[in-house]
């Protein structure tokens, strides 16, 4: 073994360590006060948010992300560790000079106009940097923390704590195959190089809508571990909530292209909704008029059949037709499907689709809060299947679903009114699924990423 092998296997060993000793301390808890028919359900929610926030890093950013799918943790688990901030401590200057080093060589620094080694922003799995190109563009450079790759494994191997934790309480839903797509997910993150495949895909997406911007790459200055893209100027999103109607619903309508498009016509989603992953750009004026997608970790392609089974769902709850939505539940691969299972999962369904199916303006839920936003439908679903269930949820629905309820939030944050019915019918087009298929292995093809299984 050599001696960086040696440091890595060390690294591992001891995040194992952290992350067992922190997360089994609250698991034994937990299932003594099991035992005895004591505790609380929102003290162990705390005490296990406590101990991942110690640990920051991939581990937390999976945790935040089991918060955002809807039902998969009780109410109390997904308040405590919706509440965790993603900010590991920045690397310093010295230790920034030597990861661009390894990433692009000892002359990296004369390949850029000038850089800022102090970071623009800090997150779970790497911190972006301000730099200057020789031909005077704006550049911001994604830098992965070192030897995340091992801290990422450490900290899946107890991703089975944290569900094995949830299903001795609520034995609902059955998590294994969402663990198998978090996992995917989470790996797929650490790929820079997959990262600018995705951006391109986007931009080729993308090209026709101007409401949308994608940042440019630059291929010469990335790496695995890190990705040089066009700086791209923007204000938060939610710096427009007190803005005109016309301004929020200008933006809304933005989120809803920049998702929707993708998807209808290639079976992509961008499936981390996080408010950072977006900001606004404005036009002459100063108007803010449409939307900057900054960051591409997180994506997810679908076989053209999950597309085929959204359309369906569609379908089967617009026109009654019972049989085309049970054909859509099954091309998902929903298994058993009894008809009084279906009708607890239409709950849900009706929910989502509620605003697609109605052909006026509106809210995308009427007087629910941000924050509550699919919390109630999901304790209906939660309650309905506890008789009936476990319910095991297909992998690809996962994302599916979070990328949804994080878009409908964004929608209540801006209190957007908007006619969702004919913006989905639009983005929609005369679907086909033949069509789809050659237009999203066309474009796979072009930016040098696989078709999905």
């Amino acid at each position: 073994m050599t001696d960086s092998e040696a440091n890595r296997f060390s690294a591992r060993a001891a995040r194992y360590a952290r992350v067992g000793a922190n997360v089994g301390g609250v698991a034994a808890r937990m299932a003594g006060q099991r035992l005895v028919g004591t505790g609380r359900r929102s003290d162990n929610a705390a005490a296990l948010a406590q101990a991942l926030g110690g640990l920051k890093g991939p581990l937390m950013k999976v945790a935040q992300l089991m918060a955002t799918i809807p039902d998969l943790l009780p109410a109390e688990y997904a308040d405590e560790l919706g509440k965790l901030q993603s900010h590991a401590p920045p690397m310093g200057a010295a230790f920034v000079k030597r990861r661009m080093q390894a990433e692009l060589g000892p002359d990296w620094a004369v390949r850029f106009a000038s850089f800022d080694l102090k970071p623009a922003a800090a997150a779970s799995l790497g911190q972006v940097h301000r730099a200057i190109s020789h031909e005077g563009a704006a550049l911001a450079c994604k830098l992965q923390y070192p030897d995340m790759k091992s801290a990422v494994e450490a900290d899946l191997s107890q991703l089975s704590i944290l569900f094995s934790i949830h299903r001795r309480m609520n034995p609902v839903i059955d998590t294994r195959e969402i663990a198998k797509e978090i996992g995917a997910r989470v790996r797929e993150e650490l790929d820079y190089r997959r990262e600018a495949k995705h951006a391109a895909l986007y931009a080729l997406m993308l090209a026709g809508v101007d409401e949308v911007r994608v940042p440019r790459v630059w291929p010469e200055l990335s790496t695995g571990r890190l990705l040089t893209m066009e700086w791209l100027e923007g204000t938060k999103l939610l710096a427009s909530k007190q803005a005109r109607q016309d301004v929020r619903d200008r933006l809304a309508v933005a989120m809803f292209k920049a998702w929707w498009v993708p998807f209808s016509a290639y079976g992509v989603i961008h499936g981390d909704p996080h408010l950072g992953n977006y900001s606004a750009f404005a036009d002459e004026s100063g108007a803010p008029v449409g939307i900057n997608l900054l960051d591409y970790g997180c994506i997810r392609i679908f076989p053209p059949s999950f597309v085929e089974g959204v359309y369906d769902l569609y379908e089967g709850l617009r026109t009654g037709d019972e049989s085309r939505v049970v054909h859509a539940y099954e091309t998902w691969g929903f298994k058993n499907l009894r008809k009084d299972v279906i009708d607890v999962l239409n709950i849900w369904a009706r929910f989502i689709y509620g605003p697609l199916l109605e052909d006026r303006v509106r809210t995308i839920a009427d007087g629910v809060a941000p924050g509550r936003y699919g919390r109630r439908e999901a304790f209906q679903v939660h309650q309905a299947l506890k008789a009936k269930g476990p319910v095991k949820v297909p992998r690809e629905f996962v994302f599916m679903d979070r990328a949804a309820i994080g878009l409908g939030s964004v929608f209540l944050h801006l209190d957007a009114q908007l006619n969702y019915h004919r913006l989905f019918n639009e983005a929609l087009g005369d679907f086909h699924i033949e069509t789809l298929a050659g237009r999203q292995g066309a474009a796979l093809q072009k930016v040098g990423l696989d078709a999905p299984a």
